[in-house]
């Protein structure tokens, strides 16, 4: 089974985020449990958590089917210690949300070296961040998100997931997020029947199948290979609607949260 939804608003309290998933007829979805643009957030009070979880329950939702989002403000690979510190500080704060709303899943960009450290060296403090984090936390998955390879952001090569994982202690609480978009624009072609079969094959040998967590379904407004990061409405980028009906008729995506980051309004 399709667990298809949309990363939805937690306007008036992260409690509002699953009645507005069920709101739009979703079977999942995703969210900021906090700020997505500052280090802190104000605390989840318990009368706030019960309420999520009781709508949660009440709209079908699942854990397995719930993918929050961590702050953009975290690098877990920066080579600025203080950065790099307040970034950890934060992302296990971050955790500790998803653990305290019942949430197994934290989604997350790797992490950048902004030119300033080898490549290696930022995947090896990504996986370092990582293993801190699931020292001082329980319950919740660390989910790497493929990324666009935008700038000196990392984690737009199969490679460097596998480099990150492979580091990782407890590989039982790691796991990873293909946005379409984003991978497509790293350069994995998704869009023809052959470049797809290609790609998750590739990515099942390099990385593992069974790492495979969620996908962020979004189209891409660049062309193959662009390294941008810029999200277009289904059917209307480059992937097109092909792409998307070839994916959902897949069954290797069954049983997890399929999340749509751009909606049109039909939504």
């Amino acid at each position: 089974m399709k667990y298809i939804g949309a990363h939805v608003s937690v306007k008036g309290g992260v409690s509002n985020a699953p009645l507005e998933a069920a709101r739009i007829g979703a079977k999942a979805f995703a969210l900021f449990t906090g700020s997505s643009n500052r280090w802190a957030s104000k605390a989840i009070s318990e009368e706030e958590t019960e309420r999520f979880k009781a709508n949660c329950e009440a709209g079908g939702f699942s854990p397995a089917h719930i993918l929050p989002h961590d702050n953009f403000l975290i690098n877990l690979g920066s080579p600025d210690p203080q950065k790099l510190g307040m970034s950890r500080k934060s992302f296990i704060d971050e955790m500790r949300r998803c653990s305290q709303l019942g949430l197994t899943m934290l989604n997350f960009h790797p992490g950048s070296h902004l030119k300033e450290i080898p490549v290696d060296d930022c995947l090896d403090l990504i996986a370092e961040s990582i293993n801190i984090s699931l020292d001082q936390t329980e319950g919740v998955t660390a989910v790497i998100e493929s990324t666009a390879g935008q700038g000196s952001n990392l984690g737009y090569e199969f490679g460097q997931i596998a480099h990150i994982i492979d580091k990782v202690e407890d590989k039982t609480r790691v796991g990873v997020c293909v946005d379409t978009c984003h991978t497509y624009s790293a350069g994995y072609d998704l869009r023809s029947e052959e470049g797809y079969a290609k790609t998750w094959n590739d990515f099942d040998r390099i990385i593992g199948a069974g790492y495979l967590r969620a996908l962020h379904l979004n189209d891409d407004k660049r062309e193959l290979g662009s390294r941008i990061d810029r999200h277009e409405e289904i059917g209307k980028g480059t992937l097109g609607e092909e792409f998307f009906i070839r994916l959902v008729n897949d069954p290797r995506f069954d049983n997890m949260p399929l999340i749509l980051e751009t909606p049109n309004d039909a939504i």
